[in-house]
C-alpha cells in the first residue's frame, strides 16, 4: 500500500470509494445527488471547490503496486477556530472489500503527520470516541476547543499538534461546504 497525495485522474475513485464507505452506514449524511450516493461523496467534490482545501492534505491509499487502485481517502479542509485557521478531518474512507487491513489507520497517521509538517495547531473531527482515541483525540472541550454543535458532545475530538497553543482555543466552525449538508 502507497498513501499518496491526489491526484485529478482519482477523483472519480476517490468518489466511489467515499460512496462505497458510506453506503448503508446509519450515520452517513442523505444523499444530494440523483445517483444516490451518500452526502459525504459530494461532500469531498464541494471541498475541492472551496477556500479551505488543502491539496497536501487530500490523500488517497493506493493497493499494491502491481495493480494499483484507490483503496482510501482522507481530507482535512481549513475551516476557522476562534478567528484563526484550523484544520478539519473528513471524510475518511476506506473501500469495504479493504477495510480492517490497517488502510485507515495508515491514512489517519499520514494526514497527521502532513498536518503537523505544514505547522498546522490542530486537527479536529466528528466521530466516535472509542476509534479515534488511538491516534490521539480527545474530547475537544478538554482542550478548550467549541463543537460548532454542542449536541455532538465528546464526538467532536481534537488532535493537538506541534504548533498547538492554548490560546488558540474558542469554537471551531468547519470549512462552508459541511453547512451545506
Amino acid at each position: 500500500m502507497l498513501i499518496r497525495q491526489e491526484r485529478p485522474s482519482d477523483v472519480p475513485s476517490i468518489r466511489a470509494v467515499t460512496a462505497a464507505a458510506f453506503s448503508g452506514v446509519a450515520h452517513a449524511a442523505p444523499s444530494v445527488e440523483a445517483d444516490g450516493a451518500p452526502g459525504e461523496a459530494t461532500l469531498v467534490g464541494w471541498l475541492r471547490a472551496d477556500p479551505g482545501w488543502v491539496p497536501e492534505l487530500s490523500l488517497v491509499a493506493e493497493s499494491g503496486p502491481a495493480d494499483p487502485e484507490v483503496v482510501g481517502h482522507v481530507v482535512a479542509t481549513r475551516g476557522q477556530l476562534a478567528g484563526r485557521s484550523a484544520l478539519g478531518l473528513g471524510p475518511l474512507s476506506v473501500h469495504p472489500a479493504h477495510q480492517g487491513r490497517g488502510v485507515g489507520a495508515a491514512l489517519m497517521h499520514a494526514v497527521l503527520g502532513a498536518a503537523d509538517a505544514l505547522g498546522e495547531p490542530v486537527v479536529v473531527l466528528l466521530g466516535e470516541p472509542a476509534l479515534y482515541s488511538r491516534f490521539g483525540f480527545v474530547a475537544a472541550g478538554e482542550t478548550g476547543i467549541e463543537s460548532p454543535d454542542p449536541a455532538w458532545g465528546d464526538y467532536f475530538q481534537a488532535r493537538t499538534l506541534s504548533a498547538w497553543r492554548p490560546e488558540y482555543a474558542g469554537r471551531f466552525r468547519y470549512a462552508a461546504p459541511f453547512d451545506r449538508l
